[in-house]
C-alpha cells in the first residue's frame, strides 16, 4: 500500500526532489534562486516559466529570490530592455525585495578572479583570431589543437592581461582563455575564451571597462557571490555545466552553487526568437515589442492575459528534463478559466446594422435588468437602456437563411437578450444592395423576467441601444504565423500571416463601457474576451483588444 509521504514525493518535480535532498544532507542550509536575463530584448512566455519556477522554489522553501541582469555584452544591451524586464517580472508577481543586481556590479571581482586563474597557471592570453580559435577547437569527433600562446609564462600573461584592461589592444586582438583540455570530448572545455576586448560603452559602467567577461565565466562567479544555492537554467546549458563547475572549483568558492537544467517551454506556431521579433518590429509588421500578436510578456499583458493565467499555464506545463512543444490552445484555455468568473459579461456589437422595432413607441427608453456575470452572482446586476432603435450584429440577420439558422430572417421570431421577443418583417438596402436597416415588431408581453412562457424561440441575439451606445475601435488578432505554411520559409525568413490583425473602427458597446479603465477585462457576449488597449486608448477614443474567442479546442485530460 502506498504511503502518504510516497505520494508527496511522486508529486514533486525533479528539481524539488534535488533541493530537498540537498537540504536533508546538509549541503545547503538555505535555498536561494535567481532569474538572470541578458537585457538584449523583451522577455517572452518561455522566460515567464523560468521566472515563476525560480521564484516559486524560493517561496516554497522559505528562501530568497534574486533579480540579476547578466549584462556582460554591451553590444546588444539597452536601458529600455532593463526597464521592460523589471516591469514584466513585477507584473508576474515575482518579488526580489531589495535584491536587484547586475553582473556589471561584479566586474572588478571577475577581473580579480581571472588574475587568480592566471597566477594558478589556469588561464593565458591568446593572440589567435576568432576564426583561428574556432579552427583550432576541433570537432565532435576530432580533438582540438593547442594554441601556440598556451605556454606563455604567468608573468607575461599577467602583464598582457593588465594591458588588455588598460586599452592597449584593439577589439579581437587578444583574448584571455581558460587552460583546461584541448582534447576534452566536451568542446566547451577546450580552452574557452573567458575575457575579450570590446571598446564599447556599457549601459551601467559607461566607459570604465574595455574588456568584458564571457557569460560562461561570469555566470558561476555571480551565483557564488550572491550565495545562490541552485542555479536553475534550461537544457542548452547542460553541456556548459562542467565549465560552470570548473570555474567554481578553480576559484575555490566555498559551498558552490549547483546548476540544474530543465526543459525549455516551446509553444506551437508562435515567434519567440529575439532576432525574428526584432525584424518584425524594424519592418513595422508589428507596432513594437508589445504588439498583442507576439508572446513577449509585455505583448501578453497588453493583449489582456493576466498573471494568474500565466501561472496556471506554467503549472499545467510542469517541469521536466525532456523538450516538448505545448499547444497555444493551452494558454488560451488558462485565460478563459481565469476570466470566466472575473470578467463582466456585457454586450458589444462589432459589425453593426440598425434594428428598428416599428411598433415600439418613439422616444421611449426603458431599462432592462441583466446579470453582470451569470456564473458569479456577487458581481451583481446592471440596467441596460432599451429603445425603438438598436444595433445588432450584421451576421444575426439573413434574407435567405440556410437550414438551422435560428436568428433573424423575414417572418422569424427571436429573443433580444434581456429584452423582448421580436419578429422580423423585412429590411432596407442601399444602392449597392447592402442591408442598412432591419425592421421588426415586438410582443410587449414577452419581456424578460415577466414569466412569459406561452411559446418558445430557438434564437437569442444581443443588441445595443442606438442612442446610448458607446463607440469604440476593436482589434481582432490571429496568429502572426501562417499556421498552414509553417513558421519559417525555406530561406529561413519568418512566414507571417498578413491577416493577423483585423481592425473594426466603428463598434457599438452598451453604456456601461463608458466608465471602464485601461486594462479592464470583459466578456463581450457571444464574441469573446476583450480588454482595453493600454497603449492606444485615449480620451474620446476607446480601443479594445480581443484576448481570446469563447470557443476552445483544448481540454484538460
Amino acid at each position: 500500500m502506498e504511503k502518504e509521504w510516497e505520494k508527496d514525493v511522486i508529486s514533486k518535480n525533479f528539481i524539488e526532489q534535488i533541493i530537498e535532498k540537498d537540504i536533508e544532507e546538509g549541503i545547503y542550509d538555505h535555498v536561494q534562486t535567481r532569474f538572470p536575463p541578458e537585457p538584449n530584448g523583451y522577455l517572452h512566455i518561455g522566460h515567464a516559466k523560468s521566472i515563476l519556477l525560480n521564484y516559486g522554489l524560493a517561496k516554497k522553501y522559505h528562501g530568497k529570490f534574486n533579480m540579476r541582469f547578466d549584462d556582460t555584452n554591451p553590444t546588444k544591451e539597452k536601458v529600455e530592455f532593463v526597464d521592460s524586464i523589471l516591469k514584466d517580472i513585477k507584473w508576474l508577481g515575482a518579488d526580489w525585495e531589495d535584491r536587484l543586481f547586475f553582473a556589471s556590479d561584479y566586474f572588478e571581482q571577475m577581473y580579480e578572479a581571472a588574475v587568480k586563474l592566471i597566477k594558478k597557471g589556469k588561464a593565458y592570453v591568446c593572440d589567435l583570431t576568432a576564426e583561428e580559435i574556432k579552427e583550432y577547437r576541433g570537432t565532435l569527433t576530432e580533438p582540438g589543437k593547442e594554441s601556440p600562446y598556451r605556454n606563455r609564462s604567468i608573468e607575461e600573461n599577467l602583464e598582457l592581461f593588465e594591458k588588455m584592461r588598460e586599452g592597449c589592444y584593439q577589439d579581437g586582438e587578444k583574448v584571455l582563455r581558460a587552460k583546461i583540455d584541448m582534447s576534452s570530448p566536451n568542446i566547451n572545455m577546450r580552452d574557452p575564451v573567458i575575457y575579450r576586448v570590446a571598446h564599447m560603452e556599457h549601459h551601467n559602467t559607461k566607459d570604465k571597462w574595455c574588456i568584458y567577461p564571457m557569460y560562461d565565466f561570469a555566470h558561476p562567479i555571480e551565483d557564488a557571490i550572491e550565495h545562490i544555492t541552485h542555479s536553475i537554467c534550461t537544457l542548452e546549458f547542460e553541456d556548459h555545466r562542467p565549465l560552470y563547475d570548473w570555474v567554481l572549483k578553480e576559484l575555490e568558492y566555498p559551498n558552490p552553487p549547483k546548476q540544474i537544467e530543465f526543459a525549455k517551454l516551446y509553444l506551437t506556431n508562435v515567434v519567440t526568437g529575439k532576432r525574428y521579433i526584432k525584424k518584425l518590429v524594424e519592418d513595422k509588421i508589428v507596432d513594437g515589442w508589445d504588439d498583442p500578436r507576439l508572446v513577449t510578456i509585455a505583448a501578453l499583458r497588453r493583449r489582456g492575459f493576466t498573471p494568474e493565467s500565466i501561472q496556471m499555464f506554467v503549472d499545467l506545463v510542469g517541469v521536466s528534463k525532456a523538450n516538448s512543444s505545448v499547444d497555444y490552445a493551452m494558454l488560451e484555455y488558462c485565460i478563459r478559466e481565469d476570466l470566466k468568473l472575473k470578467a463582466p459579461r456585457w454586450m458589444a456589437v462589432l459589425n453593426p446594422v440598425k434594428l428598428v422595432i416599428d411598433n415600439y413607441p418613439e422616444g421611449k427608453i426603458e431599462y432592462v435588468e441583466a446579470s453582470n456575470n451569470p456564473e458569479n452572482e456577487e458581481m451583481g446586476i446592471r440596467k441596460i437602456p432599451f429603445e425603438r432603435e438598436l444595433y445588432i450584429e450584421r451576421e444575426d440577420f439573413m434574407e435567405e437563411p440556410p437550414k438551422k439558422y435560428f436568428r433573424l430572417f423575414p417572418g422569424n421570431e427571436v429573443r433580444l437578450m434581456h429584452g423582448y421577443f421580436v419578429t422580423c418583417t423585412g429590411c432596407e438596402k442601399d444602392e449597392n444592395g447592402n442591408i442598412t436597416v432591419v425592421h421588426c415588431t415586438y410582443d410587449p408581453e414577452t419581456k424578460c423576467g415577466s414569466g412569459f412562457n406561452a411559446r418558445k424561440v430557438k434564437g437569442t441575439i444581443h443588441w445595443v441601444s442606438a442612442s446610448e451606445a458607446v463607440e469604440a475601435e476593436v482589434r481582432l488578432y490571429e496568429n502572426i504565423v501562417d499556421e498552414e505554411k509553417g513558421k519559417l520559409n525555406e530561406d529561413g525568413t519568418l512566414n507571417y500571416n498578413p491577416n493577423s490583425l483585423t481592425v473594426l473602427k466603428k463598434c457599438y458597446l452598451e453604456p456601461a463601457f463608458a466608465d471602464v479603465k485601461k486594462a479592464d477585462h470583459f466578456q463581450f457576449v457571444r464574441n469573446g474576451y476583450f480588454c482595453v488597449d493600454t497603449k492606444d486608448t485615449e480620451e474620446g477614443h476607446m480601443v479594445f483588444n480581443r484576448i481570446v474567442s469563447l470557443k476552445s479546442s483544448f481540454t484538460i485530460k
